[in-house]
């Protein structure tokens, strides 16, 4: 009888150690450079930005989001119905008291304040990694892959990664045989406040992955531009991701002062997917195969 007992006391040790060790702490270094203590067994998310909501669910992981910024509805493979919270001011309360294993951040929740939006958070004990947006194509596989061995799904994440490289490269090969390399502006804000890009920005990478020049190339990053700067550079094709304006197409077509843009003159103005030329994510692809597709079409249809 003792020998019974004493086998069912350690066989409860056991299952007890077990239980404890298997959601032991790690430190990990997020993508801002911060060490930051996380539990190995993560099953409560929350994502404050879609770029890692998009990461998330493509890992198979989504179902494990308990709360998401709004910009985050209607992303596939995750619960509609789950807690949303406001992108630049989220109610740090609410967050805890759902009592997430870790919270997975954008630098875009800084709204450029050096305050942490989450410190009440992280001071209540749960974990906060930062993902700051990515300005390369190289940034975002390292997001992928750090979101992905958080998560304990690195083969899933090296798949993805292994996936956008083939794809790439298969655009990049085409890309390379042009010669004749037409001049691109891209419009990420509609007139009057005109946006577009310059180097330093993936979106820049994916023009010249294209085989295509961006008009901006000389200027940094996420630029203002002025009406007067795109008529002079008289770009070849014009692509808008804007989608919250009727028509954007038709808008830019329709500018005084624009009609004798070669891009106007010979109707090649395209709208590119908003989410996915905007997200640094996996989704780049499908922005960058409508790029490729818009520029060159004889080149991409083959």
């Amino acid at each position: 009888m003792k020998k019974k007992l004493l086998s069912l006391l350690l066989c409860v040790v056991m299952l007890f150690t077990v239980a404890c060790s298997s959601n032991k702490e790690q430190t990990v270094t997020d993508r801002e450079g911060n060490k930051v203590e996380i539990p190995s067994n993560i099953e409560k998310i929350v994502s404050t930005a879609p770029s890692n909501t998009e990461i998330l669910a493509g890992l198979g992981v989504g179902d494990k989001i308990v709360c998401m910024d709004t910009y985050s509805e209607g992303i596939e493979g995750v619960n509609k119905d789950v807690k949303k919270m406001d992108f630049t001011s989220p109610d740090a309360e609410a967050i805890i008291e759902l009592e997430p294993d870790i919270v997975i951040a954008s630098g875009y929740n800084k709204s450029g304040s050096s305050d942490d939006p989450f410190k009440s958070i992280s001071d209540a004990g749960i974990p906060v990694v930062y993902i700051p947006s990515s300005e390369s194509i190289d940034g975002i596989y390292k997001d992928i892959e750090f979101i992905a061995s958080i998560v304990k799904e690195d083969s899933k994440g090296e798949e993805i990664v292994s996936n956008m490289k083939s794809e790439i490269e298969k655009i990049s090969k085409v890309g390379e045989t042009i010669k004749d390399k037409k001049k691109v502006y891209i419009e990420i804000g509609p007139a009057p406040n005109l946006y577009s890009i310059g180097n330093s920005t993936f979106l820049n990478e994916m023009v010249e992955i294209i085989g295509a020049e961006n008009i901006f190339k000389n200027q940094k990053s996420w630029i203002s531009s002025t009406e007067e700067s795109v008529i002079d550079a008289n770009p070849d094709v014009i692509l808008t991701t804007v989608n919250y304006v009727e028509n954007p197409v038709k808008e830019i077509k329709s500018r005084e002062g624009w009609e004798n843009i070669k891009a106007v003159k010979n109707n090649e103005v395209y709208y590119i997917d908003a989410d996915s030329s905007s997200r640094p994510t996996q989704n780049i692809i499908k922005a960058l195969k409508e790029m490729a597709k818009a520029t060159y079409p004889d080149e991409y249809e083959k």
